[in-house]
């Protein structure tokens, strides 16, 4: 299990890794679920994330073309994925589509100008209130389109976590079928220390914003809090020798 850490500037990136951040997620929290940063903070973000740390980048929700454009024109001013030796990972989501096909041509779009980074679909836990697919058919979209990864995440944030809305039993079979497909699978949603100890060997990669701030989502990246975050996955880790 990797442990991902969103940040919303440069000056958060550092506290980051030095609290143990194995990836540094783009992320502007007050836009949402999915919030992208400005292209000026996805610069600076990308500057102070050494090459050799993946880098993920959140580029909202996408129902159309016009959508996905967009987005896509953010990343390319923003970051520069040649200039890596890590992965750089952009994470769509499709709220208001709900069509499996719609998101499956999204995806495929995405991919063809993604100019060498990962897209990772997301589906949402309460994908009603999102307007969107299941997750289980985002993730046939994603392997159909053959995505990078899968990641399950809440669309909402009102204080419910990912657990709250999906069980155990369906976040598993969600990882062994991304598995199956060959996805790198992640989960996210404000996910606490009970969450990891819960979702150990499920998820490659486990992704924090709120718990990882002093003040919540909305605070600032606290390196004891990542770091605290940090122990805890890799106990875990210790505990389960087959991921």
């Amino acid at each position: 299990m990797r442990l991902l850490v969103s940040v919303r500037s440069g000056e958060e990136v550092a506290t980051a890794l030095a609290g143990g951040a194995d990836i540094i997620d783009a992320k502007e929290p007050a836009r949402g679920s999915l919030g992208a940063v400005t292209e000026a903070a996805l610069a600076a973000i990308a500057a102070c994330t050494p090459p050799s740390v993946p880098l993920s980048v959140a580029l909202g929700d996408c129902s159309d073309l016009d959508d996905l454009r967009s987005a896509l024109a953010v990343a390319r001013t923003g970051e520069r994925t040649g200039e890596r030796s890590a992965p750089v990972y952009l994470k769509l989501g499709f709220a208001r589509a709900h069509s499996r096909g719609r998101i499956t041509a999204l995806l495929e779009a995405a991919i063809g100008s993604a100019n060498g980074a990962r897209v990772v679909a997301v589906g949402y836990a309460d994908f009603g209130v999102a307007a969107s697919a299941p997750p289980e058919d985002v993730l046939r979209a994603a392997a159909a389109a053959r995505a990078g990864g899968f990641l399950v995440d809440t669309c909402l944030k009102d204080g419910r976590a990912l657990l709250d809305h999906l069980s155990i039993e369906r976040l598993t079979a969600l990882s062994l079928n991304a598995r199956a497909a060959g996805l790198l699978f992640a989960v996210a949603g404000s996910l606490d220390a009970d969450s990891i100890a819960r979702l150990a060997g499920i998820a490659d990669v486990l992704g924090v914003r709120g718990a990882a701030c002093r003040g919540g989502r909305d605070g600032a990246v606290d390196q004891e809090r990542v770091a605290r975050l940090r122990r805890c996955v890799d106990q875990r880790r210790m505990l389960t020798p087959v991921e």
